[in-house]
């Protein structure tokens, strides 16, 4: 089972470059799984490209009401955030050797407790995976 990180998951939903691969590690993936975090993330995304007239405010709510629709028809396994995601990204950061930022952090510790694989579009969360030992896939 994997992981979708938001870049992918904003892939999936947004035309970009990334979108075709997005798309096909999603629908191949046998219920790919994302969190609470993932889902507040896809917001913000949606919300930076229309401030940035990326995508218009029409495009931003089809985008939102589709991927409610997925969430709802269980496209995507959801992974509460627990204490111990927070507690194993806590003791990562404060190794204080691989530059995780928080929200990454967090990422990584909800695939590496529920023993998933880390599917994401940025190379520097990917960086991070791998010197922790996690398995991961940079779509590129």
């Amino acid at each position: 089972m994997v992981y979708i990180d938001t870049s992918v998951l904003v892939s999936y939903y947004c035309p970009e470059p990334l979108s075709e691969a997005a798309e096909k590690i999603i629908l191949r993936s046998d219920q790919p799984s994302l969190s609470a975090l993932t889902e507040v993330e896809l917001a913000s995304a949606l919300s930076r490209k229309m401030r940035e007239k990326e995508i218009s405010q029409v495009d931003a709510m089809r985008v939102i009401t589709e991927f409610q629709s997925h969430l709802d028809q269980f496209l995507f396994k959801r992974i509460p955030l627990e204490r111990e995601h927070y507690s194993l990204a806590f003791n990562w950061l404060i190794q204080l050797s691989i530059p995780l930022k928080t929200l990454d952090a967090l990422h990584l510790a909800v695939a590496a407790g529920n023993n998933l694989q880390v599917i994401t579009a940025d190379r520097q969360l990917a960086n991070s995976a791998q010197k922790l030992g996690l398995a991961n896939k940079l779509l590129s």
